[in-house]
C-alpha cells in the first residue's frame, strides 16, 4: 500500500524464524492485493473501476474492512472518510509532479468523495459507487489492519514475541526477552530524526503516529500534509504530530488520521470513546506543546 513493512520476531533458530517471516510476507502480499490502490489488479481497484457501471461483490476480508471503515466514519463524525480516493490520488500525483492543484481541480474531485452516495447491500455484501470517477481509499486504515493480521498469524504459529510495522502503524504482541515492553520512539513535530526524550513501552497493543514530516507539499509558504481534510479537500496545515495507542491496528490507524483533522478537544473525546490514548504535539515558537488523554503518560518510560 505504498509503504515499507517490517517484522521483528523472536524464535530459537534462524531457519524457523525465516519460515515464519516468509509466511507473514505471503499474507501481506495477499492482503495488499485486496486493499491497495497502488495495485491496478487489486480487488479495491476493481471496485473503483466499476464506479458508475455496476455493483461489486466484496470478498469476506474486503467486507470486514468496509464495515470497520464505515464505523470509523461514523465515530469520527466524517473526519475519517475512505471515499476520498479521487482527492488523495490528485494530491499524490501533485506531490510526485510538484505541481500544486488548482482550486477548480480540488473542488471537482471533492464532488466525487461524498460518502453518503455510496450504496451498500449488507445481505449480499456488495458495494456500488454510483458516480464514475468515485474511488475508495483504505490508506488511513488498511496498513494497521494488515499489521494486526500479521500478529494474529504469528500467534497462530506459536510466536508470542513480535512486532509488525506497516509504515509507522505498529502492532506488537508480548514483550521481547528481558524487556518490559517494546520501545517505541515518537519524533518531535517537523523533525524526522529527533525524538521526544521519553519512549513508549508497549505490549499486546497497537500504536500509530501521523504527521507531515515525510509526505507533504509546500505552496506559497504553507505546508500541506498528506492527510486530507474531507471538508476542504486540502491537506491539513496544523503541523501537529498525532500518536494513538489502541487495542488493535485498524483502530489506531484511523484514529491517527481522524485526530489529525479534528479540533484537539474533539480528537481527545473521539479517542476516549474508542478506549484509546492520544498524544498530540505541536511546535509553537520553537517549543513543543503537548495535549494528551489522561492515560497516555502511563505508557511513557
Amino acid at each position: 500500500m505504498g509503504s515499507p513493512f517490517n517484522i521483528v520476531l523472536w524464535e530459537k533458530d534462524s531457519i524457523t524464524a525465516q519460515k515464519h517471516a516468509d509466511a507473514c510476507f505471503k499474507l501481506i502480499d495477499s492482503l495488499n492485493h485486496i486493499f491497495s490502490n497502488y495495485d491496478t489488479t487489486s480487488e479495491l481497484s476493481h471496485i473503483n473501476q466499476q464506479a458508475g457501471v455496476r455493483a461489486s461483490q466484496a470478498s469476506p476480508l474486503m467486507w470486514e474492512l468496509i464495515e470497520l471503515s464505515k464505523n470509523a466514519y461514523d465515530e469520527s463524525e466524517g473526519s475519517f472518510n475512505f471515499a476520498l480516493g479521487p482527492i488523495t490520488y490528485l494530491w499524490r500525483k501533485a506531490r510526485h509532479e510538484k505541481v500544486f492543484p488548482t482550486q477548480f481541480q480540488v473542488q471537482e474531485k471533492l464532488k466525487l468523495c461524498q460518502f453518503k452516495n455510496i450504496q451498500w447491500n449488507a445481505i449480499q455484501h456488495s458495494i456500488y459507487l454510483p458516480q464514475q470517477g468515485m474511488q475508495l481509499d483504505f490508506g488511513g486504515i488498511g496498513k494497521g489492519y494488515i499489521a494486526q493480521k500479521v500478529i494474529q498469524l504469528l500467534r497462530q504459529r506459536g510466536i508470542t514475541m513480535a512486532l509488525a510495522d506497516a509504515g509507522g502503524d505498529i502492532v506488537v504482541s508480548d514483550s521481547p526477552v528481558n524487556e518490559k515492553g517494546w520501545k517505541i520512539g515518537i519524533n518531535i513535530p517537523e523533525q524526522a530524526e529527533e525524538l521526544l526524550p521519553t519512549v513508549l513501552r508497549i505490549k499486546n497493543i497497537s500504536v500509530a503516529t501521523s504527521g507531515d514530516v515525510y509526505q507533504f507539499m509546500e505552496h506559497k509558504g504553507i505546508k500541506y500534509s498528506h492527510i486530507i481534510d474531507p471538508n476542504t479537500g486540502y491537506g491539513v496545515t496544523s503541523l501537529r504530530n498525532v500518536t494513538v495507542i489502541a487495542k488493535d491496528g485498524a483502530t489506531a490507524d484511523w484514529l491517527a488520521t481522524a485526530c489529525s483533522i479534528l479540533p484537539i478537544s474533539k480528537a481527545k473525546k473521539v479517542a476516549q470513546s474508542q478506549k484509546a490514548e492520544l498524544l498530540i504535539t505541536t511546535l509553537y515558537q520553537g517549543k513543543v506543546r503537548r495535549y494528551a488523554t489522561k492515560g497516555f503518560d502511563t505508557y511513557f518510560k
